[in-house]
Order: structure tokens, then sequence, then C-alpha cells
């Protein structure tokens, strides 16, 4: 007994939990070292002394599980202690104390770091989940649960989740989910959920990885949840404004070709309807633009009514429309036509213009077309419909083609003047609005050959660029846009010259600039490159490469049009552009459409943000100037500016009559540009 009583003295002598007797008065009979240590005395000088004085809040009489806060020297500065008190025998009482410091700040730290977690999870619109399969049991987090619409600690199972879930999506987030549970790999999927009545649809992208045991038993499937119904709105947004007309709200020349293109690839038979009003620029020049605009809006909406959903019509540029119609033959698609002329025809106007008229070209499309020749196809039955006298729907027939050979006479013109000096460049001042100053000069084309009839850069540009023919003709541009620089070395003088979207693709035309450059000595600056909105997106990648090339060398590029279709504000991180033209549709009601200023204004903004020159087109009245600069745009360019005069009288230096924002007024002007 002797050595089991060393023994037993020796372990607690050794222990890490503190005992220590008292007599009913509270005074310390006994302590062990432990206990001597937490009330910081040593233990020959405890005995006698009052425990409740030593440690504040010890209980005085039997109790169990009292937990205590204590300073300390030690640690972080206080002390857990927990404290129980036993009879032991007759007045005398047992205290047992335990050091649980460590155990309760980790307790606290997780405790907190858990409401960390689920703060993050509100802030951040994202949530937990836990499958545990045996028990066919899941464990929602509550940021979660509250997201799905229930209070904290709502007991959900899979079905009650399920019936949450869009229907449409349900069967995919099953087939998911049994594949995880079959490959043990990771997943992830992104489904629609209704919470309720009267709740708005939300978008939820999840991940998730299964536990399995040694056998590869799935035994737990744990899971995230984010809400991304804000980010999913947004980029609806974004998709619909690049893919959509700004002023009709129909889908632009980008959806339309797609969508003919999706046809195509998935073996889709139908055909296609491109419609043109006839006279429509009558419209326009005698009423003015603000009822061209309001009437594009009204035949747009005519024609929607009358179409089927699964037709989609959309607008490609100018009073141009498509039609893409799956599954109907040539026959059934030109009654559609003349459903669609006889809409038009109906709208009333008052005036000058009484009704609108519309030609229409008819192309079928199966297996084995492409989408330009399908459109092609239809611009010849077009061309066929506006030969015969306009307001008529024309099926395309192989026999178009010979229509074709007048337009092919229109090639061999532009090849003898680019052979034989039939071309001319002409100049349109690009002006500030604050000083009516030409900063530089954008060259346009123009075909004086002699020749009857005259052709506009309308009727023979389109030609140019659709055969290789505008591979010549844009570099005999540049050339004599540099020889013209080299013999007027005055910096002041600037030209920009517009590239076509086939020579884009021409891998070589960026070497052939910088030799011309390099070779005349030219300063690079004096020479800028004006590249279309939708050659640009067309060529996304051939676009980027050339301005990164010319760029380099100090050459300006300059997006034309730029806000078309909105498309190019997600391309204008991946061009190295210098500066953007506003395309005139946003300028031209810039004085009277509040819609126009705010679009202009964003424009203006993101132009000034990324360090790029704004220029606006189709200034054709001093109103415009005066809303322009308002908006914070310095330069402009149109006909109240300055209209397109040949080069050789920019180089005389001969005066060109009315020049800059203080010049008169010109109703009914164009834009240059357009020309």
């Amino acid at each position: 007994m002797n050595g089991d009583g060393a023994l037993h003295r020796e372990v607690l002598d050794r222990a890490d939990v503190g005992f220590g007797v008292t007599d009913h008065g509270g005074v310390l009979a006994w302590v062990n070292p432990a206990l001597a240590e937490v009330l910081g005395v040593p233990a020959e000088q405890v005995v006698g002394r009052s425990l409740p004085a030593l440690l504040p809040g010890a209980p005085e009489r039997p109790r169990s599980g009292l937990a205590l806060l204590t300073p300390s020297a030690h640690r972080s500065g206080h002390r857990w202690l927990e404290v129980e008190c036993r009879p032991l025998d007759g007045d005398r009482l047992l205290y047992r104390v335990v050091d649980v410091t460590a155990w309760r700040d980790r307790e606290l730290e997780a405790t907190h770091e858990a409401d960390a977690l689920r703060r993050a999870q509100v802030l951040g619109r994202m949530g937990t989940w836990e499958w545990h399969v045996a028990e066919d049991r899941v464990v929602w987090s509550d940021a979660l649960l509250e997201m799905f619409g229930f209070p904290p600690g709502t007991s959900l199972d899979f079905d009650g989740y399920a019936a949450l879930v869009h229907p449409d999506d349900l069967a995919m987030i099953q087939a998911t989910l049994e594949e995880a549970m079959r490959s043990g790999a990771g997943f992830s999927y992104t489904h629609r959920m209704l919470p309720g009545e009267g709740v708005p649809q939300r978008w939820f992208e999840c991940f998730g990885e299964v536990e399995t045991d040694a056998d590869g038993t799935p035994v737990r499937v744990l899971g995230t949840a984010h809400d991304i119904t804000r980010a999913r709105r947004v980029h609806d947004e974004l998709l619909a404004l690049a893919e959509q007309d700004p002023l009709t709200g129909l889908a632009n020349r980008r959806a339309v070709t797609r969508e003919l293109e999706r046809e195509l690839a998935t073996g889709g038979s139908g055909s296609m309807l491109l419609l043109d009003l006839d006279n429509f620029k009558d419209v326009n020049d005698l009423r003015g633009h603000a009822v061209g605009d309001r009437l594009m809006k009204a035949l747009a909406a005519a024609l929607r009514s009358r179409l089927a959903p699964s037709q989609l019509i959309g607008r490609l540029g100018g009073d141009e429309f498509a039609v893409v119609l799956p599954g109907c033959g040539p026959a059934q698609a030109a009654r559609t036509a003349e459903v669609l002329r006889d809409a038009v025809a109906q709208l009333p106007l008052v005036g000058p213009v009484g009704t609108v008229t519309v030609s229409t070209g008819v192309a079928e499309y199966g297996s084995g077309d492409t989408w330009e020749l399908v459109l092609a196809n239809a611009d010849l039955a077009l061309y066929a419909s506006k030969a015969a006298g306009r307001n008529r729907v024309t099926v395309y027939e192989p026999g178009h083609y010979a229509d074709t050979a007048k337009r092919v006479s229109v090639l061999d013109r532009l090849r003898a003047a680019l052979d034989h000096g039939g071309l001319e460049l002409h100049a349109m001042p690009m002006v500030q609005l604050a000083t009516g100053r030409t900063l530089g000069h954008e060259l346009l084309l123009r075909l004086v050959d002699g020749k009857e009839p005259y052709l506009g850069p309308a009727e023979f540009l389109p030609e140019a660029e659709r055969s290789d023919l505008v591979l010549d003709i844009d570099r005999w541009v540049l050339s004599t846009a540099i020889d013209a620089l080299v013999r007027h070395p005055d910096p002041e003088l600037r030209f920009n010259v517009n590239v076509s979207g086939r020579t884009l693709e021409d891998e070589d035309f960026g070497g052939f600039v910088l030799d011309r450059l390099a070779t005349a000595g030219v300063a690079p600056g004096r020479l800028g490159l004006e590249i279309t909105e939708t050659a640009a997106v067309t060529n996304l990648d051939a676009a980027r490469a050339l301005s990164l090339q010319l760029r380099a060398f100090g050459c300006r590029i300059t997006l034309d049009d730029f806000g078309s279709g909105f498309g190019s504000f997600v391309h204008l991180k991946h061009l190295p552009i210098t500066g953007i033209k506003i395309d005139g549709e946003f300028v031209r009601g810039i004085d009277g459409r509040s819609t126009d200023a705010v679009l202009v204004a964003g424009i203006v903004e993101i132009a000034r943000g990324l360090g790029l020159s704004a220029v606006a087109e189709w200034v054709e009245r001093p109103a415009q100037v005066e809303a322009l600069m308002r908006l914070g745009v310095r330069i402009g360019q149109g006909f109240h500016l300055g209209r397109p005069v040949p080069l050789a009288q920019v180089l005389s230096g001969r005066p060109n009559g009315p020049n800059g924002a203080l010049s008169p007024r010109m109703a009914g002007a164009e834009d240059g540009a357009r020309s």
C-alpha cells in the first residue's frame, strides 16, 4: 500500500490537471503542482490560503462543469479553466481544475472561421452542400438555403431540391451526378432554379467531387453552388447587344448569317429572303432622318409580326432586311415574301412620300451550300426584282447569272481605270469642333474614267470587294497617299485610308505598307488606316495581326463605324487601335434623341479610358456640333464640316469653301463617308 501511495503521489505530482483539498471555508489543505501553477503560488506556500481568494469565481460548494476565464501572463493574456468541486470526506472538498484554454481558443477560432465562411458565402452568393450517399441525406449550408429562399437550418431532401430546378435542366443534373458516381471524377454544371411564385428565375453554377471508400464505392458527394444570376443577365444583355440591330431591335447581320450557317451545318433546308426598301432614301431626304427612323422601326415590327417564331428576321444594314425560313421551299417562301410586301405597303405615310414598297429576292438553300452562296443568290434575285421595276418578289434562277454580266462590266471599267489613270482620290476633312481647324483628311476613292453611266463608290466598291481587284485598289490608294505625303512634307498633313475586309486577309499587305513608308522616308504617324467594325469582327485575327504590325511601326489604326452592332465593345481589348470613328447612326440624331446622346457619351468615355481618339461621323448641321461638344467629342467629320474635294485641290492649297464648325447649315446633306 505504501508503494501504491507513493505511486499515486507521483502521478498527482506529474499530472497536468490541478487537484486541491480545502476545508468547508475554502482554506487549502493540499494542492498538487499543476494547481499551484494555475494559482501562481509555489506549492509549499499554498497551504492555509483561501482558494476563492486565489481563484476568483471558484465554487464554494460542490458543483461540476464551471468554466472560468481568468487573466494570465502566459499565452494570449487569458486562461480558460474548467473547475469541478466534489465533497471528499467530512467537511473537506476536492477541487479538480483543468486548463482548457487551447481547446476553447480552437473552438472559438473554428466558430469565427465558420462565421467568416458563412459571411463570405453570403457576400459571394455561394453555398456548399454534402450528399451522404448511404443515408441518402443532403446537408445544405445556411447561405445556400437562403439563396433557395429557405430559412437557415431547413431540412431539404433531393426531391424538394429537384422540384425547384427548371424542368429542362433536371435531366442534365441527374445524368451528370450519375456519371460522376460511376467514374468518381469531378463534375460541374449550370442550371436554372424557380424558387417560387413571384420570385424571378435564378442561375447557379455548380462544382463538385465524389469521395469513395477503399473499394471505390461513393460515400459522400461534396459540392458548391454559385448564384450567377447577375452575371448571366449581363452576359445575355451583352450577347443581345452584340447580335441586335440597335435601331429596330431585330437580329443584325452577324446573327442572321450565323443562323443560316447553323441551318446548313445541321443539314437543314429552306429558303432565304433578302428584302430592300425601294427609294427609302427619299424618306430621309424629304421627311428627315427622325421620320426615317420611326418608319424603320414600324417596318421591323410589321415584318416580324407576319412571321412564325421559328423564322428569323434581321436587319443587314441601311434599308436591307433578311429572313431565314427553315423548311420552306421556294414557292412557299415567295408567298411569305408577298405577305411581307403587302404588310410594308399598308404602312401609311403622310406627305410627299405616300407609301413605301419593298423588293425581295428569294434563294433556296440545302445540303452542300454555303451561307455566302445563299446570300449571293438571294442578292442576285433581289437585283432582278429591282431591275424589273421594284416592289416585286423574284425567286433565284441560274439564268440570273446573265444579269451578273452587267456587274462584270463594272469590274472591267475598274481594271482599266486602275491601269490607265481613271481613279482619283478625294479628301474629306476631319475637323476640330471647337476651332474648325482641319486635323487630317480621310481619302475617298472616285472613278473618273469619263465613261457613262457615272458610277459612284456605292456602285463600284461592293463589286470590287467581291473580287481580288480590291487588293490592287487598296495598294494603289495607299501608294498614292504616301507619294502625296512625300511631295508635301508638312507634318500637319495627315491622311487616313480605308482598308477593305479582303485586304485584311492579305498576309503581305502589312509588309507592303512598311516597305513603302521606309522607302519614301515618311513619318508613320502621318498615315492612318481605317478598318470598319464589320471587317474587323469578321476577320478578327487578321485585323489584330495587321494592327499590331503597323502600330508597332508608328502608324495610326482607327476602327471605323464603331458601335454599329456593339460587338466592337467586346473586341476592343483584342485590337491594338489608336482611335475610333463613332458610327453615324448614333450621330445623326444626337441633337434630338436622348438615347443617341447616352450611347455616344458612353463611347466617348470608353475611348477616353482606353486612351483612344474619337471622331464623330455624319456631322450635317450646327446643332449636332453643339451636342457633340457637350458630350466631350472633339473631332468630327461630315458635310457640315467639309465636303470631299479632289486631293489635288487640298495639296495645292486652294480654298475648299466653307469648312469647319462655322460653315453654314446644309439642309439635306449626307455624310460624304457614305458616298
